[in-house]
């Protein structure tokens, strides 16, 4: 029997309550070799929604599993019509203040890494160096038969190519870049094969129900080894993949701050959540340290 992925998690009644204040978040900076791991909800503010806060894409859509997408063709095309959509929209999103305060942090070497759950590339596209993509990247498509790699701009050409006149009314985009399109909508889109070897191409990244490479989760785990403390920025921390890194920090004793306006799955392992929206938090934080964001984008 084939199980569906956690998509959802209720908080329980015994989880410790939020706060607004961000002296914990500054001290920790203050001192260094803080790792930053973000997700969706630092993104919001750039227009691309979360999954689980208020407004998530989760209350009107299903993501596209990995079990869905390898089991039919029809799924395949489905997924990709939606996806080449939302992959328009996404190109047209830029970082906000919470991206540039994250790499304004790195600039002034307050960090120690950055792991990010989010597969749009908005913290490199303003300057932060050495970013883990956990979740992979919308930017590469790989093929599932030979393995070769090829850029997402290249794929979005050719779909262009094989689907002309194709522009359905977008209702919504997704944190995963997948659009909301009707059945109706996707028609006969017309999905194209590897280049290499004639096989199933999929995007670069870690579906629902898919694992992460173990590489990269070891990888994950030596930067929570050499960190001072975590710094979780708009995650709700409800999928194993970000939640295992909170667990083995707070394991090693290590301060576990958490900024995200709902609660999150991680609560109960951290110092503190910051129930603030991200962009105005970061902002006075990195104000209260005497950095501007402005160097950042520079």
């Amino acid at each position: 029997m084939r199980m569906r992925p956690t998509l959802s998690w209720i908080p329980s009644g015994d989880l410790p309550p939020g706060t607004t204040d961000l002296e914990p978040v500054a001290a920790a900076l203050s001192a260094g070799g803080v790792l930053v791991l973000s997700g969706a909800g630092i993104s919001t503010e750039s227009g691309i929604p979360d999954y689980r806060g208020e407004g998530g894409s989760l209350s009107r859509h299903t993501p596209m599993t990995y079990q869905d997408f390898t089991a039919t063709a029809q799924a395949r095309r489905r997924y990709w019509a939606r996806s080449h959509l939302g992959w328009r929209t996404f190109g047209r999103a830029r970082p906000n203040a919470g991206h540039r305060a994250v790499a304004a942090f790195g600039r002034h070497g307050l960090l120690s890494g950055v792991i990010t759950q989010n597969v749009d590339g908005l913290h490199q596209a303003v300057g932060s160096q050495g970013v883990v993509e956990l979740h992979g990247s919308l930017e590469r498509v790989v093929c599932l038969s030979c393995g070769d790699g090829t850029a997402r701009r290249e794929l979005a050409r050719r779909l262009e190519e094989a689907n002309p006149g194709f522009a359905p009314v977008v209702a919504a985009v997704n944190p995963d870049g997948d659009a909301d399109l009707t059945d109706e909508q996707v028609g006969d889109f017309h999905v194209v094969p590897c280049t290499v070897c004639g096989g199933v191409l999929k995007p670069d990244v870690v579906f629902f129900g898919e694992s992460v490479p173990a590489s990269r989760v070891e990888h994950c785990r030596a930067l929570v080894r050499e960190a001072t403390s975590l710094l979780v920025l708009g995650s709700s921390l409800t999928v194993m993949s970000g939640l295992r890194f909170v667990r083995q920090a707070a394991e090693a004793g290590k301060p576990v701050l958490i900024v995200n306006r709902d609660a999150t799955r991680g609560d109960r392992h951290a110092l503190a959540r910051v129930a603030l929206p991200l962009g105005a938090a970061l902002t006075t934080v990195a104000g209260e340290l005497g950095i501007s964001l402005d160097e950042a984008a520079a």
